[in-house]
């Protein structure tokens, strides 16, 4: 054999073993882009992951709804009866994105693994509390209210990055019509979401104001502060609640509300903007300032609320009840508790607890 062929015999070897070393380091790459490289979720102030467990339902089909819910400990079974209304009364694609805290990530992944709900498409995001850092009253009658979870309606687009819209649901509610139909409500050209209002609705009817339970901006802001007055905002404004929110996620991006919410949060700190009004609530002021006069109303049967007030029995008659398409149990009285209106309502969707840890107290109390 010749030099010459000598020499391409080694350079085709050469080429060879690189070729093979180049895939070798392709495959490793892609193998550790596939394990390592975080959820897009994780590039966010929080973390994120598809929960392993996930059962995929292929007999539901086409467009995804996506429905955020909160998801506490010490309500977790509100959480789970909510889910398994929505499910249950609709045929939609529905897919849930639960937000709770790392200490809470095993019991719901228990329960929905041990029951009915473990077809469900869901997503656990596990919420960083460090998020609020700066932003929350160091105020102890706001204790209640400035738990970590309640503000994560604010940051919709950030846990739901790949939607358009979006609905968001407080734990304490039970959906008794199609999610769809609401989902496909129309929102006004601009608006970024849709409340229902406090003032004109069926919940409104008959309901008695009190220390706590206001229909009107005057009772979650306080009118007397500069940075309020410089708004030009109307005190008498009919508010809305936000335990239910139909949200225009492309508007909230390119409005930059998330950021706006924020922002109000962090100047209420300083300035104690609304932390001490009646209402004493630090959810609600933010929206109502970002959302003044730029939102769009949700049918009042889509939003059928107060059930956890005190009289709730007697302001509403079983037959509205169980017209209602969405019941929300705001207020004191929840029906997971032992004196709420309307709990057998919600019996009819709680799944009970595989840990024995979330039990209905008034199924406990002598």
């Amino acid at each position: 054999m010749t030099l010459r062929k000598v020499n391409v015999v080694i350079l085709i070897l050469l080429a060879v073993a690189f070729l093979i070393i180049v895939q070798r380091n392709l495959l490793s790459l892609s193998d550790f882009l596939h394990k390592e490289s975080p959820d897009p979720g994780m590039v966010l102030p929080f973390e994120a992951e598809l929960s392993p467990d996930v059962r995929l339902d292929l007999e539901r089909k086409g467009e995804e709804i996506p429905v955020l819910i909160p998801a506490a400990e010490d309500r977790l079974g509100a959480v789970i009866a909510a889910m398994n209304s929505v499910y249950q009364n609709s045929k939609a694609n529905v897919v849930f994105t639960i937000v709770t805290l790392n200490d809470t990530v095993d019991h719901l992944r228990t329960w929905l693994s041990q029951t009915k709900l473990k077809n469900v498409k869901h997503k656990v995001i596990i919420f960083n509390p460090d998020l609020l850092d700066g932003k929350m009253p160091k105020d102890p009658r706001t204790a209640e209210t400035s738990k970590p979870l309640t503000f994560a309606r604010f940051y919709l687009p950030l846990f739901i990055p790949e939607a358009e819209r979006a609905i968001y649901l407080d734990d304490d509610i039970i959906v008794q019509g199609d999610i769809q139909e609401l989902y496909e409500a129309n929102l006004k050209p601009g608006h970024a979401a849709a409340f229902s209002e406090d003032c004109d609705s069926a919940s409104s009817k008959g309901f008695v104001r009190g220390a706590g339970h206001q229909d009107n901006y005057i009772g979650f802001l306080d009118f007397k502060k500069e940075s309020i007055k410089k708004l030009g905002m109307r005190a008498n404004t009919c508010s809305f609640n936000p335990g239910v929110i139909i949200a225009n996620l492309t508007e909230w991006r390119k409005q930059n509300i998330t950021q706006q919410l924020e922002h109000w949060m962090e100047l209420n700190t300083r300035e104690d903007l609304y932390s001490k009004t009646l209402a004493e609530s630090v959810t609600t002021p933010p929206l109502l300032i970002v959302f003044y006069k730029r939102h769009s109303s949700i049918d009042p049967l889509w939003h059928v609320r107060h059930l956890g007030t005190m009289g709730a029995g007697n302001r509403y008659s079983p037959q509205f009840v169980n017209a209602a398409k969405l019941l929300h149990w705001n207020g004191h009285y929840k029906p997971w508790g032992r004196a709420s209106s309307f709990s057998e309502v919600w019996d009819k969707w709680f799944i009970p607890d595989p840990t024995g840890r979330f039990y209905p107290v008034r199924r406990h109390s002598d």
